[in-house]
Parts: C-alpha cells; sequence; structure tokens
C-alpha cells in the first residue's frame, strides 16, 4: 500500500490554495498535503514538488485539484506524466478523472480488445492478429491524446488568462482608474472587516476573554493576518 499526496498549488495572490486543499482532503482524507505558493508555469523551481518527486515510489498516489496543477506546461506535464507513470505512480486528478493513470493503466493491463479467430487459414490467422493489434494501438493512441489534449488546454487557458489580465490593466490604466493599491495605503476586504470586528469583541487585548490562538480560530484568518490586523486595531484606537 503507498503513500497518498495531495499537491495544491497557486501561482499568484488571488488564487485560492485552501480550496484545492479541502477538495483533495473529501476524496483522500488521509493525504499528505504538499502546499506550493506563487510557483511559475516550469516545474523547475518548485522546490516542494521537486522534493516529492525524488521520494515518491511506485504504488504511492499524487492527488491534484485538477491538471493545471500538476503542470501548465503541455510538454513538461504529458513528459513528467509518462515517467510517473511508467515508475508505477498512480496520478489521480479530480477535475479530470477521465485521464488517471488507473484509466491508462487499465487499458494497457486488458490489451483493449483481446479476441482469438481460428480459422482454418494461417495467412486469416495473421490477417485478423494484426488487425486487433492495429486497433489497440490506435486507441491507445487516442487515450495518450487524451492526456496531451488536458495539459495543452491548462498551458492554453494560462495564457488566455494572461492576456485578460494585461488587457485589463490597459483598460484601467487607459481609463485613467488606479491599477494596483496605492502605496501606505490598507487593502479593507469584507473578510479583514468582518475579522476585526471578531478581534475587537473577542480577544483578551481589547478586554475580550480569547487569547490569541482561540482568536485566531474563531476570525479564521491565518496567523499572520491576525496578528496584522491586530496592530493596525492598536494604531486606530491610539
Amino acid at each position: 500500500m503507498g503513500i497518498e499526496y495531495g499537491v495544491a498549488r497557486i501561482s499568484t495572490k488571488k488564487q485560492n490554495l485552501e480550496r484545492q486543499e479541502r477538495n483533495i482532503l473529501a476524496e483522500y482524507p488521509d493525504a499528505k498535503m504538499i502546499k506550493e505558493t506563487y510557483t511559475g508555469t516550469k516545474l523547475e523551481g518548485r522546490k516542494e514538488f521537486e522534493n516529492l518527486l525524488k521520494i515518491v515510489k511506485a504504488e504511492d498516489t499524487l492527488i491534484f485539484d485538477s491538471v493545471s496543477r500538476m503542470s501548465r506546461n503541455a510538454e513538461e506535464g504529458f513528459n513528467l506524466y509518462e515517467k510517473l507513470f511508467y515508475k508505477g505512480v498512480n496520478l489521480v486528478f479530480l477535475k479530470e478523472h477521465h485521464i488517471d493513470t488507473s484509466v491508462y493503466r487499465k487499458a494497457l493491463e486488458t490489451k483493449l480488445i483481446n479476441i482469438e479467430i481460428n480459422t482454418d487459414s494461417e495467412t486469416m490467422n495473421e490477417f485478423t492478429s494484426s488487425l486487433f493489434e492495429i486497433i489497440n494501438k490506435l486507441i491507445m493512441n487516442l487515450v495518450k491524446e487524451q492526456i496531451k489534449r488536458a495539459f495543452e488546454e491548462a498551458e492554453k487557458e494560462v495564457k488566455r488568462l494572461h492576456v485578460r489580465t494585461s488587457e485589463g490593466l490597459l483598460t484601467a490604466k487607459l481609463s485613467g482608474k488606479q491599477v494596483g493599491q496605492i502605496k501606505g495605503s490598507k487593502l479593507i476586504t469584507k473578510k479583514s472587516k468582518e475579522a476585526k470586528e471578531i478581534i475587537l469583541k473577542y480577544s483578551k487585548d481589547f478586554d475580550g476573554t480569547l487569547a490569541d490562538k482561540e482568536c485566531i480560530i474563531l476570525s479564521g484568518v491565518t496567523r499572520k493576518s491576525y496578528y496584522k490586523y491586530k496592530k493596525e486595531l492598536k494604531l486606530e484606537i491610539i
């Protein structure tokens, strides 16, 4: 029995790491989570994933929320898929189960079409055998094409996203709108506002009853964000 690894990755601050982790653990509650933040489209430089690839072995399972979380570069993604497949590693893509390695492996193990037709003619037997072999290869090529297409779509989506982002920024600049956060200003979101209200009401620093650890859990924000909001609240009160 191999080890299950859940791999969650985001390449920008706007993406959600928690959502991927939640999706993976919902189907594989015992998976060991590997988290990567702000990575590029290439495999090179993804330290956590590179370290995982060094230790992963046959019968281990890598679970991704989608194929784009494994790789957004079509050629690299497909090459890695095949490398891990022939190493005996299982790959699971929650949003693209049709290209899980189990599908590919099952096709190979059953040889897809395994029919023996014996006739009185040796020539006819050889012909039918060759025909089924050609059909099997054709079907396997179609399976491989599905896998390649999934990685190609992930790569195209990245390019489309970059184009939309660039066009949006250009439109904003031409319209005279502020692009990005003004230096020195505080970014106020619904989540930060709600978290501050909880901190102000329940934290011992503001005459509440909860210690920092309990308040962090109640507010539902990260430890870093919690202390940042608490510091801002203190400055606002002074």
